[in-house]
Protein backbone atom coordinates (compact mmCIF):
# COMPACT_ATOMS: atom_id res chain seq x y z
CA UNK A 1 0.00 0.00 0.00
CA UNK A 2 1.38 3.31 -0.74
CA UNK A 3 2.26 5.75 2.17
CA UNK A 4 0.20 9.31 1.51
CA UNK A 5 0.59 12.38 2.90
CA UNK A 6 -1.54 15.62 2.73
CA UNK A 7 0.48 18.64 1.40
CA UNK A 8 -0.43 22.68 2.70
CA UNK A 9 0.49 25.47 0.57
CA UNK A 10 1.20 28.42 3.07
CA UNK A 11 0.86 31.95 1.11
CA UNK A 12 2.44 34.10 3.47
CA UNK A 13 3.25 37.86 3.58
CA UNK A 14 6.75 37.25 2.94
CA UNK A 15 6.87 33.93 1.54
CA UNK A 16 5.51 30.97 -0.10
CA UNK A 17 5.86 27.62 1.85
CA UNK A 18 4.60 24.08 1.03
CA UNK A 19 4.92 21.74 3.99
CA UNK A 20 3.94 17.88 3.41
CA UNK A 21 2.35 16.14 6.66
CA UNK A 22 2.18 12.43 7.14
CA UNK A 23 -1.05 10.70 9.34
CA UNK A 24 0.14 12.01 12.49
CA UNK A 25 0.58 15.54 11.68
CA UNK A 26 3.98 15.72 11.29
CA UNK A 27 6.21 17.53 9.03
CA UNK A 28 7.90 15.27 6.13
CA UNK A 29 9.64 17.91 3.71
CA UNK A 30 9.70 21.91 3.87
CA UNK A 31 10.73 24.26 1.33
CA UNK A 32 10.13 27.88 1.50
CA UNK A 33 11.42 30.70 -1.02
CA UNK A 34 10.81 34.41 0.03
CA UNK A 35 9.11 37.19 -2.54
CA UNK A 36 9.50 40.60 -3.59
CA UNK A 37 7.88 43.57 -1.43
CA UNK A 38 7.32 46.24 -3.44
CA UNK A 39 6.59 49.47 -2.27
CA UNK A 40 5.57 52.46 -4.84
CA UNK A 41 4.31 55.18 -2.12
CA UNK A 42 4.20 56.00 1.27
CA UNK A 43 1.64 53.51 2.40
CA UNK A 44 1.55 51.42 -0.02
CA UNK A 45 2.79 47.72 -0.47
CA UNK A 46 1.80 45.27 -3.28
CA UNK A 47 2.72 41.78 -4.35
CA UNK A 48 3.13 40.62 -8.04
CA UNK A 49 0.45 37.83 -7.98
CA UNK A 50 2.61 36.29 -11.04
CA UNK A 51 5.42 35.80 -8.96
CA UNK A 52 3.67 34.23 -6.10
CA UNK A 53 2.12 31.51 -8.18
CA UNK A 54 5.63 30.62 -9.93
CA UNK A 55 7.30 30.80 -5.79
CA UNK A 56 4.30 28.46 -4.67
CA UNK A 57 4.54 26.27 -7.42
CA UNK A 58 8.34 25.97 -6.89
CA UNK A 59 8.06 25.02 -3.74
CA UNK A 60 5.38 22.70 -3.77
CA UNK A 61 7.19 20.91 -6.35
CA UNK A 62 10.57 20.79 -4.29
CA UNK A 63 8.77 19.87 -0.95
CA UNK A 64 7.87 16.48 -3.04
CA UNK A 65 11.38 16.08 -4.79
CA UNK A 66 12.90 16.40 -1.19
CA UNK A 67 10.99 13.74 0.03
CA UNK A 68 10.71 11.76 -3.51
CA UNK A 69 6.86 12.17 -3.34
CA UNK A 70 4.80 11.54 -6.34
CA UNK A 71 1.58 13.22 -7.28
CA UNK A 72 -0.39 9.51 -6.35
CA UNK A 73 0.92 9.74 -2.94
CA UNK A 74 -0.57 13.31 -1.88
CA UNK A 75 -4.01 12.66 -0.95
CA UNK A 76 -4.93 15.83 -0.84
CA UNK A 77 -3.39 19.86 -0.83
CA UNK A 78 -5.11 22.19 1.72
CA UNK A 79 -4.22 26.59 1.14
CA UNK A 80 -3.57 28.81 3.51
CA UNK A 81 -2.54 32.56 2.70
CA UNK A 82 -2.59 36.10 3.81
CA UNK A 83 -6.03 36.55 4.03
CA UNK A 84 -6.89 40.75 3.12
CA UNK A 85 -4.42 40.80 0.43
CA UNK A 86 -6.43 40.69 -3.25
CA UNK A 87 -6.02 41.20 -7.15
CA UNK A 88 -8.44 41.13 -9.75
CA UNK A 89 -7.65 39.33 -13.20
CA UNK A 90 -8.93 38.25 -16.61
CA UNK A 91 -10.89 35.44 -16.51
CA UNK A 92 -9.36 34.02 -19.98
CA UNK A 93 -5.68 34.34 -19.96
CA UNK A 94 -5.43 34.39 -16.44
CA UNK A 95 -3.25 37.70 -16.82
CA UNK A 96 -3.58 40.16 -13.20
CA UNK A 97 -4.96 43.56 -14.12
CA UNK A 98 -2.49 44.86 -11.60
CA UNK A 99 -0.07 44.28 -8.40
CA UNK A 100 -2.25 42.18 -5.19
CA UNK A 101 -2.70 45.00 -2.90
CA UNK A 102 -1.50 43.85 0.08
CA UNK A 103 -3.31 43.73 3.53
CA UNK A 104 -1.01 46.28 5.11
CA UNK A 105 -1.75 48.37 2.26
CA UNK A 106 -3.32 51.81 3.49
CA UNK A 107 -3.97 53.47 -0.05
CA UNK A 108 -8.14 53.19 0.73
CA UNK A 109 -7.75 55.25 3.78
CA UNK A 110 -9.84 57.81 2.65
CA UNK A 111 -12.46 55.54 0.76
CA UNK A 112 -12.48 54.06 4.28
CA UNK A 113 -13.43 57.33 5.65
CA UNK A 114 -15.83 58.65 2.97
CA UNK A 115 -17.60 54.97 4.44
CA UNK A 116 -17.67 56.14 7.98
CA UNK A 117 -19.18 59.64 7.20
CA UNK A 118 -21.99 58.32 5.39
CA UNK A 119 -23.04 55.95 8.76
CA UNK A 120 -21.68 52.72 7.74
CA UNK A 121 -20.18 51.62 11.02
CA UNK A 122 -22.71 50.48 12.30
CA UNK A 123 -23.98 48.16 9.91
CA UNK A 124 -20.65 46.47 9.06
CA UNK A 125 -20.03 45.33 12.75
CA UNK A 126 -23.47 43.96 12.45
CA UNK A 127 -23.49 42.21 9.21
CA UNK A 128 -19.26 41.41 8.66
CA UNK A 129 -17.83 41.65 12.50
CA UNK A 130 -15.55 43.78 11.10
CA UNK A 131 -14.71 47.43 11.72
CA UNK A 132 -14.16 50.30 8.60
CA UNK A 133 -10.58 50.04 7.81
CA UNK A 134 -8.11 49.92 4.53
CA UNK A 135 -6.88 46.60 5.73
CA UNK A 136 -9.80 44.56 5.17
CA UNK A 137 -10.31 44.09 1.48
CA UNK A 138 -13.33 45.07 -0.04
CA UNK A 139 -12.08 49.29 -0.77
CA UNK A 140 -8.82 47.55 -2.44
CA UNK A 141 -11.22 45.70 -5.11
CA UNK A 142 -12.87 48.76 -5.48
CA UNK A 143 -10.00 51.12 -5.74
CA UNK A 144 -8.60 48.21 -8.56
CA UNK A 145 -11.83 48.53 -10.97
CA UNK A 146 -11.25 52.54 -10.25
CA UNK A 147 -7.66 52.87 -11.08
CA UNK A 148 -7.31 50.04 -13.72
CA UNK A 149 -8.38 51.58 -17.26
CA UNK A 150 -11.23 49.84 -18.45
CA UNK A 151 -11.76 47.80 -15.73
CA UNK A 152 -15.29 48.54 -14.55
CA UNK A 153 -16.30 48.09 -18.28
CA UNK A 154 -14.86 44.47 -18.40
CA UNK A 155 -16.36 43.80 -15.03
CA UNK A 156 -19.81 44.42 -16.09
CA UNK A 157 -19.02 42.29 -19.06
CA UNK A 158 -18.37 39.47 -17.33
CA UNK A 159 -14.77 39.40 -18.29
CA UNK A 160 -12.60 39.89 -14.72
CA UNK A 161 -12.47 37.24 -11.31
CA UNK A 162 -11.47 38.96 -8.18
CA UNK A 163 -10.46 37.50 -4.96
CA UNK A 164 -7.76 37.05 -2.46
CA UNK A 165 -4.80 34.90 -2.57
CA UNK A 166 -6.46 31.54 -2.07
CA UNK A 167 -8.63 31.94 -4.21
CA UNK A 168 -5.88 33.03 -6.97
CA UNK A 169 -4.35 29.99 -6.11
CA UNK A 170 -6.86 27.54 -6.42
CA UNK A 171 -7.60 29.09 -9.71
CA UNK A 172 -3.94 28.07 -10.86
CA UNK A 173 -3.60 25.26 -9.32
CA UNK A 174 -6.98 23.92 -11.08
CA UNK A 175 -5.95 25.77 -14.60
CA UNK A 176 -8.95 28.10 -14.43
CA UNK A 177 -11.51 26.16 -13.43
CA UNK A 178 -12.38 26.79 -9.78
CA UNK A 179 -13.14 30.46 -8.89
CA UNK A 180 -13.59 30.36 -5.02
CA UNK A 181 -13.03 31.11 -1.61
CA UNK A 182 -14.33 29.89 1.69
CA UNK A 183 -16.09 31.51 4.72
CA UNK A 184 -12.93 32.41 6.49
CA UNK A 185 -11.26 34.32 3.71
CA UNK A 186 -14.64 35.92 2.82
CA UNK A 187 -15.43 37.17 6.31
CA UNK A 188 -12.16 39.45 5.77
CA UNK A 189 -13.95 41.17 2.72
CA UNK A 190 -16.11 43.73 3.99
CA UNK A 191 -17.89 42.31 2.01
CA UNK A 192 -19.41 39.17 3.22
CA UNK A 193 -22.05 38.56 5.60
CA UNK A 194 -21.45 36.65 8.36
CA UNK A 195 -25.36 36.26 9.37
CA UNK A 196 -26.33 34.97 6.38
CA UNK A 197 -23.50 33.39 5.04
CA UNK A 198 -23.27 35.06 1.61
CA UNK A 199 -22.02 38.31 0.38
CA UNK A 200 -23.94 41.12 1.44
CA UNK A 201 -25.98 43.18 -1.30
CA UNK A 202 -25.71 46.65 0.62
CA UNK A 203 -21.90 46.48 0.98
CA UNK A 204 -21.40 45.57 -2.52
CA UNK A 205 -23.76 48.62 -3.41
CA UNK A 206 -21.63 51.01 -1.23
CA UNK A 207 -18.58 50.02 -1.68
CA UNK A 208 -19.40 49.76 -5.50
CA UNK A 209 -17.71 46.04 -5.91
CA UNK A 210 -20.02 43.79 -8.40
CA UNK A 211 -20.75 40.79 -7.19
CA UNK A 212 -20.14 39.08 -11.00
CA UNK A 213 -16.58 39.30 -10.31
CA UNK A 214 -16.44 37.77 -6.86
CA UNK A 215 -15.78 33.89 -6.11
CA UNK A 216 -18.23 31.53 -4.88
CA UNK A 217 -17.97 31.29 -1.49
CA UNK A 218 -17.50 27.13 -0.12
CA UNK A 219 -16.84 25.07 2.94
CA UNK A 220 -12.79 25.47 4.67
CA UNK A 221 -12.64 21.77 3.82
CA UNK A 222 -14.46 20.18 0.55
CA UNK A 223 -12.82 19.22 -2.65
CA UNK A 224 -12.77 22.42 -5.24
CA UNK A 225 -11.27 20.77 -8.16
CA UNK A 226 -8.36 18.84 -9.58
CA UNK A 227 -4.89 20.09 -9.78
CA UNK A 228 -4.24 20.33 -13.65
CA UNK A 229 -2.07 16.93 -14.34
CA UNK A 230 0.67 18.81 -15.89
CA UNK A 231 1.59 20.49 -12.42
CA UNK A 232 3.00 17.78 -10.44
CA UNK A 233 2.44 15.00 -13.22
CA UNK A 234 -0.75 13.80 -11.86
CA UNK A 235 -4.03 14.83 -10.20
CA UNK A 236 -4.23 15.58 -6.60
CA UNK A 237 -7.63 17.11 -5.40
CA UNK A 238 -7.48 20.53 -3.69
CA UNK A 239 -9.26 19.92 -0.92
CA UNK A 240 -9.32 22.70 1.34
CA UNK A 241 -8.96 26.30 1.92
CA UNK A 242 -8.44 28.44 5.59
CA UNK A 243 -7.33 32.39 6.21
CA UNK A 244 -3.95 31.86 7.95
CA UNK A 245 -5.01 32.43 11.45
CA UNK A 246 -7.81 30.30 11.46
CA UNK A 247 -5.66 27.73 9.91
CA UNK A 248 -3.34 28.42 12.82
CA UNK A 249 -6.76 27.70 15.03
CA UNK A 250 -7.66 24.45 13.64
CA UNK A 251 -4.07 23.78 13.49
CA UNK A 252 -3.27 24.27 17.33
CA UNK A 253 -6.87 21.94 18.21
CA UNK A 254 -8.95 24.94 19.70
CA UNK A 255 -11.93 23.17 18.49
CA UNK A 256 -13.91 24.36 21.34
CA UNK A 257 -15.25 27.25 22.92
CA UNK A 258 -12.84 29.70 24.65
CA UNK A 259 -9.93 28.40 23.62
CA UNK A 260 -7.22 31.11 22.51
CA UNK A 261 -4.32 30.72 19.95
CA UNK A 262 -1.47 33.45 19.21
CA UNK A 263 0.19 33.83 15.87
CA UNK A 264 3.56 35.88 16.01
CA UNK A 265 4.30 36.88 11.86
CA UNK A 266 4.60 39.21 10.14
CA UNK A 267 1.52 41.03 11.67
CA UNK A 268 0.16 38.81 14.57
CA UNK A 269 -3.48 37.44 15.51
CA UNK A 270 -5.23 36.33 18.54
CA UNK A 271 -7.87 34.18 18.34
CA UNK A 272 -10.62 32.77 20.52
CA UNK A 273 -13.33 30.05 19.48
CA UNK A 274 -16.79 30.86 19.87
CA UNK A 275 -18.45 28.26 18.12
CA UNK A 276 -21.60 28.55 16.62
CA UNK A 277 -21.97 31.48 18.64
CA UNK A 278 -21.79 35.24 17.34
CA UNK A 279 -19.75 37.37 19.78
CA UNK A 280 -19.62 41.19 19.03
CA UNK A 281 -17.36 43.54 20.62
CA UNK A 282 -17.12 46.62 21.98
CA UNK A 283 -13.70 46.61 22.60
CA UNK A 284 -12.41 47.12 19.12
CA UNK A 285 -12.31 43.69 18.36
CA UNK A 286 -13.14 41.69 15.31
CA UNK A 287 -16.08 39.07 14.98
CA UNK A 288 -15.10 36.75 12.31
CA UNK A 289 -15.86 33.36 10.99
CA UNK A 290 -13.48 30.85 12.70
CA UNK A 291 -14.55 28.42 9.44
CA UNK A 292 -17.11 26.68 7.87
CA UNK A 293 -17.42 22.87 8.03
CA UNK A 294 -20.17 20.81 6.48
CA UNK A 295 -22.62 24.19 5.85
CA UNK A 296 -22.63 25.28 9.50
CA UNK A 297 -20.38 28.99 10.46
CA UNK A 298 -18.44 28.13 13.51
CA UNK A 299 -16.75 31.97 14.77
CA UNK A 300 -14.19 33.45 16.42
CA UNK A 301 -13.43 36.67 18.26
CA UNK A 302 -9.88 37.99 16.82
CA UNK A 303 -7.53 40.86 18.12
CA UNK A 304 -5.24 41.57 14.39
CA UNK A 305 -2.14 43.06 14.99
CA UNK A 306 -0.49 44.61 11.65
CA UNK A 307 3.08 44.64 12.95
CA UNK A 308 4.53 42.18 14.95
CA UNK A 309 7.49 39.94 13.50
CA UNK A 310 7.81 42.75 11.23
CA UNK A 311 9.31 44.67 12.90
CA UNK A 312 12.15 42.20 13.25
CA UNK A 313 12.45 42.57 9.81
CA UNK A 314 12.43 46.58 10.03
CA UNK A 315 15.92 45.66 12.39
CA UNK A 316 17.07 43.66 9.60
CA UNK A 317 16.10 45.15 6.60
CA UNK A 318 16.21 48.88 7.20
CA UNK A 319 18.38 49.70 10.22
CA UNK A 320 20.62 47.03 9.28
CA UNK A 321 21.67 46.75 13.16
CA UNK A 322 20.90 42.81 12.73
CA UNK A 323 22.01 39.99 10.54
CA UNK A 324 19.27 37.43 11.33
CA UNK A 325 16.51 37.37 13.23
CA UNK A 326 18.27 34.60 15.52
CA UNK A 327 20.58 37.37 16.77
CA UNK A 328 16.97 39.34 18.46
CA UNK A 329 16.74 36.58 21.56
CA UNK A 330 20.80 37.24 22.66
CA UNK A 331 20.89 40.16 22.45
CA UNK A 332 17.88 41.12 24.42
CA UNK A 333 18.66 39.04 27.29
CA UNK A 334 22.03 40.51 26.62
CA UNK A 335 20.48 43.50 28.86
CA UNK A 336 18.74 43.24 31.72
CA UNK A 337 16.00 45.67 30.16
CA UNK A 338 15.29 48.23 27.72
CA UNK A 339 16.56 51.26 29.63
CA UNK A 340 13.64 52.65 29.59
CA UNK A 341 13.23 52.65 25.48
CA UNK A 342 9.62 51.58 24.09
CA UNK A 343 9.01 50.77 20.30
CA UNK A 344 5.31 51.00 18.96
CA UNK A 345 6.13 49.47 15.54
CA UNK A 346 3.03 51.33 13.71
CA UNK A 347 4.36 50.98 10.76
CA UNK A 348 0.78 50.96 8.85
CA UNK A 349 -1.01 52.10 11.58
CA UNK A 350 -2.95 50.55 14.74
CA UNK A 351 -4.77 47.54 14.59
CA UNK A 352 -6.79 46.44 17.59
CA UNK A 353 -8.09 47.61 19.91
CA UNK A 354 -7.26 50.98 19.06
CA UNK A 355 -8.09 51.07 14.75
CA UNK A 356 -6.24 54.09 14.23
CA UNK A 357 -4.91 54.06 10.88
CA UNK A 358 -2.88 57.47 11.19
CA UNK A 359 -1.29 56.33 13.67
CA UNK A 360 2.63 55.92 13.24
CA UNK A 361 6.03 53.91 14.50
CA UNK A 362 7.20 55.54 17.42
CA UNK A 363 10.54 55.31 19.59
CA UNK A 364 10.02 57.33 23.33
CA UNK A 365 13.00 56.66 26.26
CA UNK A 366 15.82 57.20 24.30
CA UNK A 367 18.44 58.25 26.58
CA UNK A 368 22.15 58.66 25.29
CA UNK A 369 22.86 55.12 27.58
CA UNK A 370 20.56 53.39 25.03
CA UNK A 371 22.07 51.03 22.60
CA UNK A 372 21.51 48.24 20.18
CA UNK A 373 20.51 45.68 22.52
CA UNK A 374 17.88 48.26 23.84
CA UNK A 375 16.48 48.91 20.86
CA UNK A 376 16.40 45.13 19.97
CA UNK A 377 14.87 44.37 23.47
CA UNK A 378 12.04 46.72 23.31
CA UNK A 379 11.06 45.24 19.51
CA UNK A 380 10.83 42.25 20.85
CA UNK A 381 8.70 43.34 23.93
CA UNK A 382 6.26 45.32 21.72
CA UNK A 383 5.17 42.15 20.69
CA UNK A 384 3.87 40.98 23.99
CA UNK A 385 2.65 44.15 25.39
CA UNK A 386 0.57 44.11 21.47
CA UNK A 387 -0.87 40.44 22.86
CA UNK A 388 -1.59 42.19 26.34
CA UNK A 389 -3.56 45.01 24.95
CA UNK A 390 -6.10 42.28 23.35
CA UNK A 391 -6.56 39.65 25.76
CA UNK A 392 -7.48 42.11 27.98
CA UNK A 393 -10.17 43.08 25.56
CA UNK A 394 -10.53 39.31 24.54
CA UNK A 395 -11.65 39.10 28.37
CA UNK A 396 -13.86 41.70 28.93
CA UNK A 397 -15.74 40.10 25.62
CA UNK A 398 -16.04 36.95 26.18
CA UNK A 399 -16.61 36.36 29.69
CA UNK A 400 -13.92 33.89 29.71
CA UNK A 401 -10.90 34.49 31.51
CA UNK A 402 -7.40 33.27 29.66
CA UNK A 403 -6.26 29.73 31.22
CA UNK A 404 -3.61 29.69 28.95
CA UNK A 405 -2.06 30.61 25.41
CA UNK A 406 -1.33 28.64 22.38
CA UNK A 407 1.64 29.98 20.43
CA UNK A 408 2.65 29.59 16.54
CA UNK A 409 4.16 31.38 14.10
CA UNK A 410 8.09 32.53 13.33
CA UNK A 411 8.66 34.49 16.19
CA UNK A 412 7.22 32.18 18.72
CA UNK A 413 10.76 29.97 18.50
CA UNK A 414 12.36 33.08 20.31
CA UNK A 415 12.03 31.93 23.54
CA UNK A 416 12.56 35.68 25.30
CA UNK A 417 9.71 36.94 23.73
CA UNK A 418 7.50 33.89 24.86
CA UNK A 419 8.76 34.20 28.58
CA UNK A 420 8.29 38.34 28.38
CA UNK A 421 4.95 37.06 27.10
CA UNK A 422 4.18 35.08 29.83
CA UNK A 423 5.31 37.48 32.40
CA UNK A 424 3.14 40.47 31.11
CA UNK A 425 -0.16 38.04 30.88
CA UNK A 426 0.59 36.01 33.94
CA UNK A 427 -0.67 32.63 32.93
CA UNK A 428 1.28 29.53 31.13
CA UNK A 429 2.14 29.97 27.45
CA UNK A 430 2.48 26.79 25.55
CA UNK A 431 4.73 26.19 22.33
CA UNK A 432 4.04 23.06 20.28
CA UNK A 433 6.50 21.09 19.02
CA UNK A 434 5.11 21.75 15.42
CA UNK A 435 5.21 25.04 14.85
CA UNK A 436 4.04 25.70 11.86
CA UNK A 437 0.24 25.35 13.18
CA UNK A 438 -1.07 27.27 10.51
CA UNK A 439 0.01 25.29 7.64
CA UNK A 440 -1.35 22.56 9.60
CA UNK A 441 -4.42 23.59 10.10
CA UNK A 442 -4.98 23.43 5.74
CA UNK A 443 -3.52 19.75 5.92
CA UNK A 444 -5.75 18.66 9.02
CA UNK A 445 -9.21 20.40 6.37
CA UNK A 446 -8.03 18.99 3.45
CA UNK A 447 -7.52 15.61 4.98
CA UNK A 448 -10.42 15.77 6.32
CA UNK A 449 -12.34 15.97 3.40
CA UNK A 450 -10.97 13.19 1.09
CA UNK A 451 -11.26 10.67 4.26
CA UNK A 452 -7.53 11.54 5.40
CA UNK A 453 -8.17 11.43 9.04
CA UNK A 454 -11.84 10.38 9.84
CA UNK A 455 -13.00 13.49 12.00
CA UNK A 456 -11.95 16.32 14.69
CA UNK A 457 -11.45 13.90 17.76
CA UNK A 458 -9.07 12.28 16.15
CA UNK A 459 -6.85 15.37 15.23
CA UNK A 460 -7.09 16.39 19.78
CA UNK A 461 -4.16 13.89 19.74
CA UNK A 462 -1.54 15.92 17.52
CA UNK A 463 -1.56 18.77 19.91
CA UNK A 464 2.52 17.65 20.89
CA UNK A 465 4.04 20.68 23.30
CA UNK A 466 7.68 21.73 23.18
CA UNK A 467 8.07 23.96 25.80
CA UNK A 468 5.67 25.47 28.51
CA UNK A 469 6.97 29.03 29.73
CA UNK A 470 5.37 30.39 33.18
CA UNK A 471 5.92 33.55 34.61
CA UNK A 472 8.47 34.53 36.35
CA UNK A 473 7.95 38.42 38.07
CA UNK A 474 6.00 40.07 39.65
CA UNK A 475 2.70 41.20 38.89
CA UNK A 476 3.58 44.82 39.71
CA UNK A 477 6.92 45.09 38.17
CA UNK A 478 4.68 43.20 34.78
CA UNK A 479 1.92 45.92 35.24
CA UNK A 480 4.49 49.23 35.58
CA UNK A 481 6.47 48.07 32.16
CA UNK A 482 2.93 47.56 30.57
CA UNK A 483 1.65 51.20 32.03
CA UNK A 484 4.76 52.91 29.99
CA UNK A 485 3.46 50.94 26.76
CA UNK A 486 0.20 52.63 26.80
CA UNK A 487 1.54 55.83 27.37
CA UNK A 488 3.83 55.67 24.09
CA UNK A 489 1.08 54.24 22.45
CA UNK A 490 -0.78 56.69 23.08
CA UNK A 491 1.68 58.99 21.66
CA UNK A 492 1.95 57.27 18.47
CA UNK A 493 -1.74 57.84 17.94
CA UNK A 494 -2.92 60.15 15.25
CA UNK A 495 -0.22 61.00 13.72
CA UNK A 496 0.03 61.10 10.21
CA UNK A 497 -1.82 63.62 7.95
CA UNK A 498 -5.02 62.88 6.99
CA UNK A 499 -5.47 63.13 2.82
Amino acid sequence: MVERYVMALDEGTSSARAILFDRGGNIVSLAQREFRQIYPRAGWVEHDANEIWATQLSVAREAMHNADVSAAEVAAIGITNQRETCLIWDRKTGVPLHNALVWQDRRTAGICDQLKARGLEPYVKENTGLVIDAYFSGTKLAWLLDNTPGARRRAERGELAAGTIDTWLIWNLTGGRAHVTDASNASRTLLFNIRTGDWDERLLAEINVPRAILPEVRDSSEVYGLTDPDLFGGEIPVASSIGDQQGALFGQSCFHTGMVKATYGTGGTLLMNTGTQIRTSDNGLLTTVAWRLRGQLEYALEGTLFSVGSVVQWLRDELKIIHSASETEAAAMDVPDTNGVYIVPAFTGLSAPFWDQYARGTIVGITRGANRNHLIRASLESMAYQIRDVIHRMEADSGIALAELKVDGGAAMNNFVLQFQADQLGVRVLRPKVIDTTARGAAFLAGLAVGYWKDQAELHTAFALDREFTPSVERAIADTLYRGWCRTVDRSRDWAEHD
